[in-house]
């Protein structure tokens, strides 16, 4: 059994170079999301929406390999999706206006059959606050410039 790398696979999208900005075509693909609104930093929803995330993405990683112990692949990492009302007001100095989408992307075996018995499970012995606010969908950002950042959140706006 090979274990499935997304990051390697899509390392194009996964690992951007650190020294300049390319355009990338986003493909479909499907995510577990949470939208929020509220500075990252302080909060509380933020930290609620990345424990459920995770934790509901690891259930569905372990419940597709009791499955089929065939199948093995790491749980991708957490992507955000960031904007104000009014993005003329968006800045990095003032974050308590920022509107989120947090989300991380499924395999695409991952079906919204699994996912709502994940989303049970999950309920059942954990039942993180923000678990019912996670939905699975179908989303495809097409055309985009990405760079990668290497530093503290703080020092993004010059990257």
């Amino acid at each position: 059994m090979a274990k499935i790398d997304y990051k390697k696979e899509l390392k194009h999208l996964y690992r951007p170079p650190a020294a300049k900005a390319e355009i990338v075509d986003v493909p479909q693909m499907n995510f577990a999301m949470i939208d929020g609104a509220g500075d990252p930093n302080t909060t509380q929803a933020f930290q609620e929406a990345i424990d459920a995330l995770y934790g509901l993405s690891y259930t569905l990683k372990f419940m597709v390999k009791k499955g089929d112990p065939e199948i093995d692949y790491g749980v991708l990492p957490l992507e955000g999706l960031w904007w104000a009302e009014d993005m003329a007001q968006f800045s990095t100095e003032n974050k308590e206006n920022w509107k989120w989408t947090l989300m991380i992307m499924q395999p695409e075996f991952i079906t919204a059959k699994l996912f709502t018995e994940a989303v049970k499970q999950v309920g059942e012995k954990k039942n993180p606050a923000a678990l019912q606010k996670i939905r699975f969908e179908s989303f495809t950002e097409g055309k985009a410039a990405q760079i990668m950042h290497i530093g503290p959140f703080s020092e993004e706006g010059p990257t």
